[in-house]
């Protein structure tokens, strides 16, 4: 028996079949796979603006956001010819096709292969190599909250402001704050995960007790984590105006510095949600890639910080083993070994 499906009329004149457009995909909240589409064509300008024209992984549930879920990088068989995909490089050396997506059906077909977060990359397909935003991923820690990290935003805007960048919010989704810096592609990645280690530690000798960029979590403490490696080649987070796979359906949502001053709940941005939020206040991203900054402050700094003492941090245990970089072994076991 044939599965139930609808036909979905996309701007731009396409028409994307549905299949099974009743499932509930957010259990907690009865979100449907109908209304995850109809979220995305509400949402599609915006969010190709933040995450169109560059690779992004799909992070797909082919069931319930409760249930097993699994990324998709290469374009799967089928891929139809208004999906387009560019040619990566990866940490490894490996190269291989990633999907790009570049109009509104592109995203509704994802939603129809069970996509609910999209992890876009921080450069652009034109251009893998060399990122155009300088991401910076505030994680609150046990003990810690988005409150936390609310508080010591500010003071990172500062600290990019010293070295010429303008920050820019938008809230995880979850717990966390994301800042980003628009930025002159003329850095490859490891340079810029060097800039965002060099902002780190300055916010860190600034708030000590409030700030780490400590690797390991036995070190970190009631503190926000600097996570620098999501600023690696291949290492991503959830793009403005995704889905968040959480109960509450909530998503990764672009907000202003006014907003974040007044206090925000990063919980009342939803699927159901922020579709009028778009319609009353606009999109807070909207000009975010009108005056990119450089990177070449940061690098000084981090030079600084290399002649002082203060070498590489560690990598993601997936990538290989990178030069100057420390012991990949938890401090509590290197003091026992």
């Amino acid at each position: 028996m044939a599965s139930e499906r609808v036909t979905l009329e996309i701007p731009g004149g396409r028409e994307i079949s549905l299949s099974s457009p009743g499932r509930v995909v957010f259990p907690a909240v009865g979100v449907t796979k109908r209304e995850l589409a109809e979220y995305v064509i509400a949402v599609a300008e915006p969010f190709l603006r933040a995450n169109g024209a560059r690779p992004v992984s799909l992070e797909r549930f082919p069931e319930t956001v409760d249930g097993e879920s699994f990324f998709s990088k290469n374009p799967p068989k089928g891929t139809p010819d208004y999906v387009d995909q560019v040619i990566c490089t990866y940490n490894s050396g490996r190269r291989h096709p990633q999907v790009v997506l570049n109009e509104a059906a592109a995203i509704v077909w994802a939603v129809q292969m069970n996509t609910v977060v999209f992890h876009p990359w921080a450069s652009l397909a034109a251009d893998t190599d060399n990122p155009v935003e300088l991401r910076i991923d505030l994680d609150p820690q046990p003990g810690t909250d988005f409150a936390d990290a609310a508080a010591v935003a500010p003071a990172l805007r500062d600290v990019l402001r010293e070295a010429g960048l303008e920050a820019w919010l938008k809230t995880s989704g979850n717990r966390g704050l994301h800042v980003f810096c628009p930025i002159e592609p003329t850095h490859e990645f490891l340079d810029v995960r060097h800039a965002v280690i060099a902002a780190g530690r300055e916010l860190e000798r600034r708030m000590p007790d409030r700030v780490t960029t400590k690797w390991w979590k036995e070190e970190r403490g009631q503190r926000i984590f600097i996570d620098f490696n999501q600023a690696n080649r291949d290492r991503t987070m959830a793009g403005a105006y995704s889905p968040r796979a959480l109960p509450g359906a909530t998503v990764a949502t672009p907000i202003t510095w006014d907003e974040l001053e007044a206090g925000v709940d990063p919980a009342a941005f939803t699927v159901r949600t922020v579709p009028q939020r778009l319609a009353e206040i606009g999109d807070p991203w909207e000009r975010l890639q009108a005056a990119p900054g450089r990177i070449d402050t940061l690098l000084e700094w981090w030079q600084r910080d290399l002649d002082d003492g203060l070498g590489e941090l560690p990598f993601p245990p997936e990538f290989p083993k990178m030069p100057g970089e420390p012991p990949r072994v938890q401090p509590s076991r290197a003091k026992k070994d």
